[in-house]
């Protein structure tokens, strides 16, 4: 099968509007994934989507003062005073409102890194970017461009437009009363850099029939008791509100108290729902948390229990709160000692600082890797303000510490500046999409960033590989690529 060229990617990515200002190392290989690998994301999924139904259990009951176990007493009411820290009180109210029962992101994309040992989990967000992309890239890679005559390379994960399909009937799944719901796509300006891709994903719905558009929050208003937006004259209801935008910017989104309105007098569904506790990364910690093993066993299945282990690296939240003397902290040690003061980490040794310190959620830092220190790869003087930052922002933005568990290294053919195919050494971050409908976790694709092996923390970048993935056989698999991630045990 002939390499797709380096000129005609090129040529098809600078003709959509999708990678505007984009850019990044191209490859005429979808990244490979053997089937064992393949059966692993699914399972992950699954995985995922039972932790976030466990999670709400979690806090509900934790804000409640209910106990946590069957059949033996276990209260926890500082799970809610972590997760409600630093939340207004009404977008507090609103997420513990019974009508937000059993509401649940319907779009789940964890940042798996691939290492010796397999696949790590660092993040699960439920408020992604990369739909659009990575819809587009499953068509460039299975030839699907419409007048771009590339050949189909290899078969590609969510080929057929499943990101498409997948992301519309998880969003649709929000009013199953309506045959086709009228969907906004509504971006914030602190999001702005995804509208080219929510635009996009809009304009592909348009074109199968759905009533999908994308808006500015300035271009929805209230009428009565719905939430509208005007069409070329016409005043149109919105039944869905697909939110691009993150709650700690409410203040900035001019149509958030229409927004509410709308959705108490029950007149608009709004996906993923608006409760804070489902977007913070101290949930990960909250899972290692020695006081809930016994919860975490009961909530999850056996099967999801086990992978979720596996997968999230221990991790602790950072609280500034003092400890009674002969008490130790849950955490890390330095030294061979246990801690009994956070700060006493900045003490640590390179070896020992093989940590990643970041912002739980709900600010404006706290995604894009923009608020992450690892511990190895920065200053003493860096760490010890990396501590007393997090110290600090605890009774309002808590942090949390994670073990770092470095990416391996892995090879791919990769295009050069002269256009040149070359086989490079690189870390892999692997993103697979899932969409929620009737109480499933549907794998529809998946995003690979094949960084430069010097790079600590993966994210995109334009010196990075960014590629959709495909399924091939075992037999086929080669170092270059793919590695093979240890199989679930």
């Amino acid at each position: 099968m002939p390499d797709l060229a380096s000129a005609d990617l090129q040529s098809v990515l600078a003709a959509t509007p999708l990678f505007e200002n984009k850019s990044w190392q191209l490859s005429p290989d979808a990244w490979a994934l053997s089937p064992a690998q393949a059966a692993e994301l699914a399972q992950i999924g699954t995985a995922c989507l039972e932790y976030h139904q466990a999670l709400e259990a979690l806090y509900l009951r934790s804000a409640a003062g209910k106990n946590l176990l069957r059949n033996r007493p276990l209260l926890a009411p500082w799970v809610a005073d972590y997760l409600d820290r630093g939340k207004p009180a009404e977008l507090i109210a609103h997420a513990r409102d019974p009508r937000n029962r059993g509401a649940l992101p319907c779009v789940l994309r964890p940042d798996l890194l691939l290492t010796d040992e397999g696949f790590v989990l660092t993040e699960l967000d439920s408020v992604p970017g990369g739909i659009g992309l990575t819809a587009f890239l499953n068509r460039l890679y299975a030839g699907e461009i419409p007048g771009a005559n590339l050949p189909p390379t290899h078969d590609v994960l969510g080929a057929g437009d499943a990101m498409i399909s997948g992301f519309y009937a998880a969003v649709a799944a929000a009013r199953p009363d309506l045959s086709n719901p009228l969907i906004a796509l509504i971006v914030s300006e602190e999001a702005s850099t995804y509208r080219p891709e929510m635009s996009w994903l809009a304009d592909q719905l348009e074109l199968q029939g759905k009533r999908v558009f994308f808006l500015t929050p300035e271009e929805v208003f209230l009428n009565g008791t719905t939430l509208c937006f005007d069409l070329e004259g016409n005043v149109e209801k919105i039944d869905i509100i697909y939110r691009f935008f993150e709650l700690f910017d409410l203040a900035n989104i001019p149509s958030a108290p229409a927004i509410f309105s709308a959705w108490a007098a029950g007149e608009v569904a709004v996906v993923p729902p608006m409760r804070p506790f489902q977007e913070e990364k101290l949930g990960l910690a909250l899972f290692h948390h020695h006081r809930l093993q016994d919860y975490w066993a009961e909530a999850l299945s056996a099967g999801s229990l086990k992978i979720l282990s596996r997968l999230i690296p221990p991790s602790w939240i950072i609280d500034s709160a003092p400890l009674p003397p002969g008490a130790v902290l849950d955490g890390p040690k330095v030294g061979g000692r246990a801690l009994t003061d956070w700060r006493q980490l900045a003490a640590a040794s390179q070896k020992e600082r093989e940590l990643i310190l970041k912002i739980s959620g709900y600010h404006k830092t706290a995604w894009g890797a923009r608020s992450v220190v690892l511990g190895s790869d920065c200053s003493r003087e860096e760490w010890q303000a990396g501590i007393d930052v997090a110290l600090a922002d605890s009774p309002r933005n808590p942090h949390i510490l994670q073990l770092y568990k470095k990416p391996c290294r892995v090879k791919h053919r990769v295009y050069d500046r002269e256009q040149q195919l070359r086989v490079v050494e690189g870390r892999l971050r692997l993103c697979p999409y899932y969409f929620v409908k009737g109480g499933k976790a549907v794998l529809s694709g998946a995003l690979a960033t094949f960084c430069p092996p010097d790079k600590k923390i993966i994210h995109g970048m334009q010196d990075a590989a960014l590629l959709p993935c495909r399924v091939v056989k075992a037999e086929s698999l080669s170092t270059v690529s793919v590695a093979e991630a240890a199989p679930l045990a």
